[in-house]
């Protein structure tokens, strides 16, 4: 049985620190995991920023409600559910996920964790698991599960890697010409038609 693991920002859903750093004129905050490959790194980055400016988790949360689907988004997400078992993973926060995910049609996603103070400062994070698309990947697999993956950022790659089948979708001209091995789409249709033709194999 195959499971489909779909990263999401980038790929079904506008980049929301890009989308942040533009609602607030702040364009150190459009730095994301296509331009740091280290997570941790770009994280703390993104903390110290928000607090230099006084921002926290109210303010990025009205910035993500404005925030719909790339469009076509929905309606390959959908076409992919009635075809094979699909999860999206992805390294965004569980306070920022939920308006995205209703609107993509409440489809499961295994994501990280804001800690928040009392005021709505982000004080932190917790991360789900170590390297947690790779984690996750390896162990649908050891659940009798095989994989396919796509995502656009370095740290898709492990699970891109990882899995029986695996895409960039949208990516960087810099991550396609380093990792040939795996074909690049551009198109939702085209990315589907891909994974059609893995489980169909």
């Amino acid at each position: 049985m195959y499971i489909t693991c779909l990263d999401l920002e980038g790929v079904l859903v506008p980049e929301i620190w890009i989308a942040f750093a533009e609602e607030t004129g702040i364009p150190e905050l459009r730095k994301t995991t296509r331009d740091e490959p280290d997570y941790d790194k770009l994280m703390q980055y993104r903390l110290n920023i928000l607090k230099e400016h006084g921002l926290g988790l109210k303010e990025i949360q009205e910035t993500i409600a404005k925030i719909d689907p790339l469009p076509g988004a929905k309606e390959f997400l959908d076409q992919l559910r009635s075809e094979c078992q699909t999860l999206i993973l992805s390294d965004t926060f569980e306070q920022f996920a939920k308006p995205l995910m209703e609107k993509l049609g409440w489809p499961t996603i295994f994501c990280n964790t804001l800690e928040v103070a009392e005021d709505g400062t982000i004080t932190g994070y917790k991360m789900r698991c170590e390297k947690s698309k790779y984690t996750t990947v390896r162990a649908l697999q050891s659940c009798g599960f095989e994989t396919i993956a796509s995502g656009d950022s370095f740290n898709d790659l492990g699970m891109i890697e990882a899995s029986k089948a695996g895409f960039l979708f949208r990516s960087t001209e810099q991550i396609r010409k380093d990792y040939p091995q795996y074909p690049a789409f551009e198109e939702y249709d085209d990315l589907l038609h891909a994974i059609e033709e893995v489980i169909k194999a």
